[in-house]
């Protein structure tokens, strides 16, 4: 059976089993008889037959592949490169395999095919170029992560983890730092990047339960750092507005076990200035939004940000992308889970809620010009949010103090100079306490484990450093970030030139020198010693005298005025004037000419604060002002350095960071400033693939070759175009490319052999190869196909002769062995039964127990199939002797359970049938002839219905209710002349009615008893007493219905034990003193007259013989 697993997935693969020798083929092939040639195109289409497809995965184009991967046996997945047969379409995955790779025109093009088809993803070499898509493209789902997990990085398409996967397998195999440079201008996706390397290293790491916590505070470190350090601008609605630098630290085994994060250049001014259209940092939005109400009655905030200066002046309360309370929910379980205690978390808005006071505090002149504070109950929350004295705040607002020849004094400021002081405080207050903030977060991170040495920890850094800026007014933050993406760019540079000459050296190539622009020259006129731009801007910053931006400018004119990267207004053309103004400077960086305006350089370099406002902050009773502002400040009288001296030495400590270890690059683009999906502006993005050096970078590339693959990489793909090497090469792996590239009429100059892998210089060359190879593959397909029809038939009609001998064997072997058994058990059961029937006299013993037992149980058995199904079945089993006793017993209960059974559904009108019957029974069961013959026949309620008997006759009885009615014929007591009568019985009395006469009443209690034949006959007499004037003497009746007559009598007159029942003859009386009597004989017929004797004679034929 073909051993072959079909994974279907949006880069979905089927995964043959190795086979001999760690070849990928199915091992039926051989054993079935694929001739060489077509295993040989089964194993290579299942190899490297690959069908590049876009297609629709949830909703969202993605680069989709159906990827045929051999596994060998040394675990090596066969690389398979898909996207240059539709590159026409979707352009190339890779830049450096663009045919004119030196025209901008055609990188934009082949951004905008990727960028159409939703494929943010493209490299240049190992270098990630990532497009902002403004929208969720359902590729970062867990399962995109092991599909990108421990996979060679040019085997899948462009994704943000494949470059992570490949740093992190770096770092396991190699033992060396890596470190991941994410860039690009605010709203590029830098943040969005870095969280997902974050998110990658979480789920596909080896985690334990400590691990796991470090992976938790990682990821929420974001969602702190972002309420904290990022803000809506005109660009970006969640722009960082710091520099961040982020070391994750790995153990032995490749877990995470700890992070250390380096930030720089916090935008403080932002705190106290917002352009139009921006925001303050999120937090303070969130904050006000989202604070519980006692949280903002203890911080004396109102839930309403135009109440508070600070957060007004970019006219830009509310951002649609922006949920801040639900932001607000996010943070405070971030700081939970990071560590935050609850009294950190209120010291911490305790001092965040000051910044907001403080910005409301509003100042007054008096007449001297002195500012006096106009908002004491600012004063009072910011005392207590700060713990500070309120009225050493107050003076401290309102003047500084100066020391002169040893002595100090308060000199007071004027309004502005108080609004400075107070903006100063809170820039100061903020900037600080994010500092803290990080700190504390890094100390949340730090690997508590003694027995692990962070020495000997690895690491892999996450580097999210704004882009290069250039706005329509630039001051020192674009200064100061463009001169940090000059350092990154030449460190870019250095290390791509590094390991491209390292590659060709490992491989034996000749190294050829590339040309490319040295950024160096525009470094050293930003940070050289006492000549830079830096270092100018310290010394005006630190001069006696008046100095001031302007002359700052002229400093600059005078000293780097003639560098050939440096312009000023006074110093450019008449054109150039035009576009500059009088107070900006120009500067030449590599990614083209920013216009500097120097309003404002000295005062953010200077960064002061008054010593009088130190003091009070040295004072705090807050525990992160304590150490936020250290008190050794105060005693310590050197000059705190400049913004832009600890920025440039910062940046150098990065430098050394970054040289140290082996970087990856991750460049973010914006397509247009609307953050619109699907809209692609090529202005806009010219001018950032420009300053993200881009095309440098591609240009340094192609330098030497534009690809390059091991060898049996290269020749398991194309074999198949050449017939010395189809379908296996047995020989030395470069003399069989060696062969293939000559058969393919590869030019020396085209491709150069290393010592593992080929350099092809063009990629109009590998094109080429490609478009053999997709002729050549509908050939190897229409051959595999025909081997493989006859192959499926043969192999299904096998199986099925196969299976069915075995099915007939197995089914055989059932038959015998069940006829076997059967005998043995026969055998077996009659030898114990003779045995037990020799011994069945015997007390119970082995040899007759089962004898004994099979008798009993045939007995049940039989008792079971032949229970009476009624009560008046008697039917019975007979028992054996040794169960008498117990068949007796379940005889009785048998009887009771099928009694018990018909009384339960019997209805009250039938239990009165069956009671009458049963009294029925009780007189005259074997004691009557006819009573036989009335068991079957129900009883009735009554033999005369209401129109039988005359009103009158109703009338008479008055009250008393008629409970029966019959006819009968009266016999005279003298002459026996039979007169028509009806007898009538109530309650009391029986009546006997002629038409409309009452003739006679009986009462029961006067009724003597009653006297009936044991023939088949009707007769009967009531007995009544003599003594009774009313009574004449015995009434002598007969009825066609006397069974039931006399049973509703003796009910009636309850007198069941009264009835008597003659043979022969029956006495009665005809009046007081006289008797008459009445024989019975049988005969053939009813006859009944008057005897010769005198007496009544009745003939009766007998019906049952007693």
């Amino acid at each position: 059976m073909m051993e072959l697993k079909i994974q279907l997935v949006p880069t979905g693969e089927i995964i043959l089993p190795p086979g001999k020798n760690g070849e990928s083929y199915c091992h039926s092939c051989t054993k079935l008889g694929l001739k060489d040639d077509s295993r040989a195109a089964a194993r290579f289409l299942s190899s490297v037959f690959i069908f590049e497809f876009e297609s629709k995965v949830f909703g969202v184009a993605e680069e989709t592949r159906l990827l045929l991967k051999a596994v060998g046996s040394d675990g090596v997945r066969v690389m398979m490169e898909s996207a240059l047969t539709a590159r026409d379409r979707v352009g190339v995955q890779d830049f450096v395999l663009l045919e004119n790779h030196t025209s901008e025109v055609a990188f934009i093009e082949n951004l905008r095919k990727r960028f159409k088809e939703n494929l943010i993803y493209t490299y240049i070499g190992s270098v990630l170029v990532s497009v902002n898509p403004y929208k969720d493209l359902e590729i970062y789902t867990k399962q995109h992560m092991e599909r990108y997990r421990g996979v060679n990085f040019y085997e899948v398409s462009p994704h943000i983890y494949a470059v992570s996967d490949n740093a992190y397998r770096s770092m396991r195999t190699e033992r060396r730092d890596q470190c991941m440079l994410i860039s690009g201008e605010s709203g590029a996706g830098k943040t969005e990047a870095s969280k997902k390397v974050l998110q990658y290293y979480a789920v596909t790491c080896p985690a334990s339960e400590q691990v796991q916590t470090v992976k938790d505070r990682l990821l929420q470190s974001n969602p702190v750092l972002e309420a904290f350090g990022n803000a809506k601008t005109l660009r970006n609605d969640n722009s960082s507005r710091f520099g961040k630098y982020m070391d994750i630290q790995f153990d032995f085994r490749g877990a995470p076990v700890g992070g250390h994060i380096l930030n720089y250049l916090l935008e403080k001014s932002r705190v106290v200035h917002q352009s139009h259209g921006e925001r303050n940092f999120h937090i303070f939005y969130q904050l006000i939004e989202g604070g519980e109400e006692d949280l903002l009655r203890r911080l004396g905030l109102e839930r309403n940000t135009q109440q508070y200066q600070y957060l007004v002046k970019g006219n830009c309360p509310k951002v649609s992308s922006i949920n801040d309370r639900s932001d607000w929910k996010l943070v405070r379980k971030a700081l939970s889970v990071i560590g935050f205690s609850d009294d950190d978390v209120e010291e911490l808005l305790n001092i965040i809620a000051s910044v907001l006071h403080l910005g409301n505090v509003q100042f007054g002149g008096e007449d001297s010009g002195n500012a006096y504070i106009t908002t004491d109950t600012q004063i009072k929350y910011l005392a207590r949010l700060l713990g500070v004295d309120g009225s050493v705040l107050k003076e401290a607002l309102t003047h500084k103090k100066i020391t002169a020849k040893g002595e100090e004094l308060m000199s007071p400021l004027n309004q502005e100079q108080a609004s400075s002081a107070r903006d100063a405080l809170s820039k100061a207050i903020y900037g600080r306490t994010f500092t803290w903030l990080v700190n504390k977060i890094n100390d949340s991170l730090a690997f508590k484990d003694d027995s692990f040495s962070s020495k000997n920890a690895s690491v892999i850094g996450l580097l999210d450093i704004y882009g290069f800026e250039v706005f329509q007014n630039n001051s020192f933050e674009q200064f100061c970030i463009n001169y940090c993406n000059e350092k990154l760019q030449q460190l870019f540079i250095e290390l791509t030139l590094k390991s491209e000459q390292e590659e060709y050296e490992a491989e034996g190539i000749t190294w050829e020198p590339v040309q490319y622009f040295n950024n160096k020259i525009i470094c050293d006129l930003v940070e050289e010693k006492f000549k830079g731009i830096i270092s100018i801007l310290d010394e005006e910053c630190l001069r006696p005298g008046d100095a001031s931006d302007i002359t700052f400018l002229e400093k600059l004119e005078d000293t780097v005025g003639g560098h050939v990267h440096f312009l000023s207004h006074k110093l450019a053309d008449g054109k150039t004037r035009k576009v500059m103004g009088r107070d900006e400077f120009r500067l030449l960086h590599y990614a083209g000419e920013v216009n500097y305006s120097v309003n404002g350089f000295l005062d953010k370099n200077n960064d002061l604060l008054f010593r009088n406002l130190k003091e009070v902050m040295c004072m705090s009773e807050n525990k992160i002002l304590t150490q936020c502002f250290d008190r050794e400040e105060l005693t310590d009288r050197k000059r705190p350095e400049t913004t832009a001296t600890q920025f440039k030495n910062s940046l150098a400590k990065l430098m050394e960071i970054l040289m140290s270890k082996e970087p990856s690059y991750v460049r973010c683009i914006k397509p247009n400033d609307a953050k619109q999906a699907g809209r692609f502006d090529e202005v806009l993005i010219r001018h950032q693939v420009k300053y993200l050096g881009l095309m440098e970078n591609l240009r340094v590339r192609r330098a030497g070759f534009a690809y390059r693959r091991r060898y049996e990489v290269f020749l398991q793909r194309y074999k198949s175009l050449c017939p010395d090497t189809w379908p296996n090469w047995d020989g030395r792996l470069v003399d069989g490319v060696s062969t293939l590239v000559k058969h393919l009429g590869y030019k020396p100059e085209e491709y150069k052999l290393g010592r593992s892998k080929i350099f092809i210089r063009f990629p109009k060359t590998l094109f080429a190869t490609e478009d053999a190879l997709e002729v050549r593959k509908h050939s190897l397909a229409t051959k595999l196909q025909a081997s493989w029809k006859g192959y499926s038939q043969k192999s299904k009609y096998r199986k099925l002769r196969h299976s069915a001998i075995l099915i007939q064997a197995w089914w055989r072997g059932i038959l015998a062995r069940r006829r076997a058994q059967r005998r043995r058990q026969a055998a077996d059961t009659i030898r114990r039964f003779i045995k037990g029937f020799m011994y069945r006299h015997q007390p119970r013993c082995p040899e007759n127990e089962y004898f004994l037992d099979y008798v009993r149980y045939s007995f049940l058995m039989k008792l079971h199939r032949n229970l009476p199904k009624t009560v008046l079945d008697k039917s019975w089993p007979i028992p054996p002797p040794a169960l008498i006793e117990a068949s007796e017993h379940l005889r009785k209960l048998c009887m009771q359970n099928m009694v018990w059974k018909y009384c339960k559904t019997i209805s009250p009108e039938w239990k009165h049938q069956l009671e009458q019957k049963m009294v029925a029974s009780e007189i005259f069961k074997d004691k009557k002839d006819n009573y036989p013959q009335s068991v079957p026949k129900l009883f009735v309620g009554t033999r005369l219905n209401g129109e039988d008997i005359n009103p009158k006759v109703l009338q008479a009885l008055g009250t008393e209710k008629m409970k029966y009615g019959v006819p009968v014929t009266k016999y005279d007591r003298k002459g026996y002349k039979a007169r028509a009568r009806q007898m009538l019985l109530t309650g009391s009395s029986v009546f006997i009615v002629e038409d409309t006469k009452l003739k006679q009443r009986i009462d029961y209690s006067a009724l003597k008893g009653i006297s009936v034949s044991s023939l088949s006959d009707g007769m009967f007499v009531l007995h009544v007493p003599c003594e009774d004037n009313k009574q004449k003497g015995d009434v002598v009746l007969q009825s066609d219905h006397v069974i039931e007559t006399l049973t509703k009598v003796a009910i009636c007159a309850d007198k069941i034990n009264s009835i008597n029942i003659n043979q022969g003859s029956i006495n009665f009386t005809v009046s007081q003193g006289k008797e008459g009597t009445i024989d019975f004989t049988s005969g053939s017929e009813l006859l009944i007259a008057k005897a010769k004797n005198g007496h009544l004679s009745v003939t009766a034929p007998r019906l049952n013989s007693r």
